[in-house]
């Protein structure tokens, strides 16, 4: 049997504001967004590639905006995903690598396949990793 995660809810106090940063900021696909009544509103968003989509909204959730940890995005590429959440004017940390003695900066030469590492914050504090993983084993 196979068992798929397919939604995440990511709290926020300001669904448009969160709309607009994982739709136009982070390139999200809009899969809709639906008005049921005066108090409830879900938008549900996809990365590109994912078999996973996040549901922002309204009525939703008891969570806090801002108190979801550990969200992780994977790419084949952490340094181009980087110059993307850049260039789309993300507030984004330096690319890391995760070793022995913890993260630190990466440095020209690192290995980054699963050790390869950025992380931002959505406009309410919800934390994402981005990880690099070119191969798995």
């Amino acid at each position: 049997m196979n068992w798929t995660l397919e939604v995440v809810v990511v709290p926020v106090s300001d669904v448009d504001r969160a709309r607009a940063f994982y739709a136009d900021q982070l390139g999200f696909v809009v899969d809709h967004d639906t008005r049921m009544g005066e108090t409830r509103r879900t938008v549900q968003l996809t990365p590109p590639g994912s078999g996973c989509s996040v549901v922002i909204g309204t009525g939703l959730t008891d969570m806090a905006p801002g108190s979801l940890r550990g969200l992780q995005l994977v790419v084949r590429d952490v340094r181009a995903a980087h110059a993307e959440l850049v260039g789309r004017g993300v507030k984004v940390g330096p690319v890391q690598v995760i070793g022995p003695a913890g993260m630190r900066p990466a440095q020209d030469g690192d290995a980054l396949n699963h050790a390869g590492f950025v992380f931002f914050k959505d406009p309410d504090g919800n934390s994402w990793a981005v990880q690099q993983i070119d191969a798995r084993t």
